[in-house]
């Protein structure tokens, strides 16, 4: 009986003490749990750093772009207009010929000798003519003779001219000056007319063929200045408009437009893709800011903007000074005199006179509680999250439409990680709007 009652007890027991262990764990975990959530609530996140721009009315040159393609004022593919074998190619790729200049000669043997026997049968066919018209003015020959010789020595001159003209088109000549290409043929090849024998380009002026959205239409005019480059915001080429097209396109809605370019240096080259930017005239006072300030997401365009924090977020600071007072009064009303020697009496009145005594010292340090006061002068910066409606763009700049007033201070680098009210540093020792070369340059 007895062994059965200690057996009972010893499981109670043991029960109990896991009980406790358990609950101990639990409520461990629970606090910890709890001390966490709380530690994290209460946490301030850092401040974030950000660079900035002020928001300021600036002159806008306004423009229409499009893409174009470039083409050479003079250019063409140079053919043979009769068959026959080449005999000598008289140039070579990337050479700069003069007008008229011979770049391919054929196989002219047979027309040579040709024009040679026929300028023979004209000379005797001119010898003719002028002894029938001597015979005629003596009065022994007639006049159908005199014609006949006249006719004969007129057809032999012109079936000269006539195996001339052929005999040069064995001759293929550069039609103006110009560069040219790569040859298409070779030496005793076989040609027949038509056959493209290489490319001739004039490099000085280059033609620029594009289209805009007949909406841009009333916007361009003869003569208009435009800019263009291969990509990017850098376009180092300047030209005119020369031509409009007079009818737009019925399936696209689109006109096309022809400029010239001039290209000393040889930079641009036919069939290139060029950006193209015909420049408008100049506008005043429109809002601008770097496109590195303007995130785009589902529901709009948003802009973040630098506010100093209200005065109520930096209220509750001054609060614990005013607490230290409170302890000295409770101490002393909790005294006990009754249990106290007279000795040990006076001991809570000379306690109760040190806060006085040091109250009065912070006075001598006065200079230099006066530099954290300064420093707090300058107010904390949090973040406005503001939708904007953007505008133009130009050379990585975006005019801003509405929702941004001159003056606001803008996030322009760092926003990734930004959300509305977050508090941040300002620091402009880096602007994105320019490369970390031009940076450098400047430092």
């Amino acid at each position: 009986m007895f062994k059965r009652i200690l057996r009972i007890f010893i499981i109670v027991l043991v029960l109990a003490l896991l009980v406790v262990v358990v609950g101990g764990i639990v409520g461990f975990n629970f606090l910890r749990d709890n001390g966490i959530k709380q530690y994290f609530a209460s946490m301030k996140p850092p401040a974030a750093t950000v660079s900035t721009t002020i928001a300021k009315p600036s002159a806008w040159t306004p423009g229409v772009e499009a893409i174009g393609t470039v083409k050479a004022v003079r250019g063409v593919d140079l053919t043979v207009e009769t068959t026959g074998i080449v005999k000598d190619i008289l140039f070579h790729a990337n050479q700069k010929v003069a007008d008229n200049a011979v770049l391919l000669q054929l196989d002219d043997a047979v027309e040579r000798a040709d024009l040679d026997a026929q300028k023979a049968q004209a000379a005797l066919d001119q010898t003719s003519l002028a002894r029938a018209i001597e015979l005629t003015r003596r009065g022994v020959g007639s006049d159908s003779t005199l014609d006949t010789a006249r006719a004969a020595a007129s057809a032999s001159a012109s079936q000269v001219t006539k195996l001339q003209a052929v005999l040069e088109q064995k001759q293929l000549t550069a039609p103006f000056g110009g560069t040219v290409g790569i040859p298409r043929i070779d030496i005793g090849q076989y040609l027949a007319p038509g056959t493209a024998v290489v490319t001739l380009q004039d490099l000085d002026t280059m033609r620029v063929d594009f289209s805009v959205p007949e909406q841009q239409l009333a916007l361009l005019k003869i003569g208009q200045t435009i800019r263009l480059g291969f990509g990017g915001e850098d376009r180092p080429f300047a030209g005119a408009i020369r031509g409009i097209d007079p009818k737009i396109d019925s399936s696209s809605r689109l006109v096309n437009i022809r400029a010239e370019v001039a290209n000393p240096d040889g930079k641009l080259t036919p069939g290139q893709f060029v950006q193209v930017r015909v420049e408008l005239p100049e506008e005043q006072n429109v809002l601008t800011l770097p496109q590195t300030a303007l995130t785009t997401s589902l529901y709009g365009d948003y802009i973040f903007v630098v506010q100093p924090a209200k005065p109520a977020e930096a209220a509750p600071a001054a609060k614990p000074e005013e607490k230290p007072a409170a302890p000295a009064a409770d101490k002393s009303a909790d005294a006990k005199p009754a249990d106290t020697k007279p000795a040990d009496a006076m001991k809570p009145a000379a306690d109760a006179a040190k806060p006085a005594a040091d109250a009065a010292k912070p006075t001598d340090q006065a200079p230099d509680a006066v530099k954290p006061a300064a420093e707090g002068d300058k107010p904390a910066l949090v973040l406005s999250q503001v939708f904007v409606k953007p505008g133009r763009r130009n050379q990585g700049v975006v005019e801003i439409v509405e929702g941004l007033k001159a003056g606001d201070q803008v996030v322009t680098a760092g926003q990734n990680r930004l959300f509305n009210g977050m508090s941040v540093v300002v620091d402009n020792t880096i602007d994105p709007t320019k490369s970390a070369n031009k940076q450098a340059e400047q430092q």
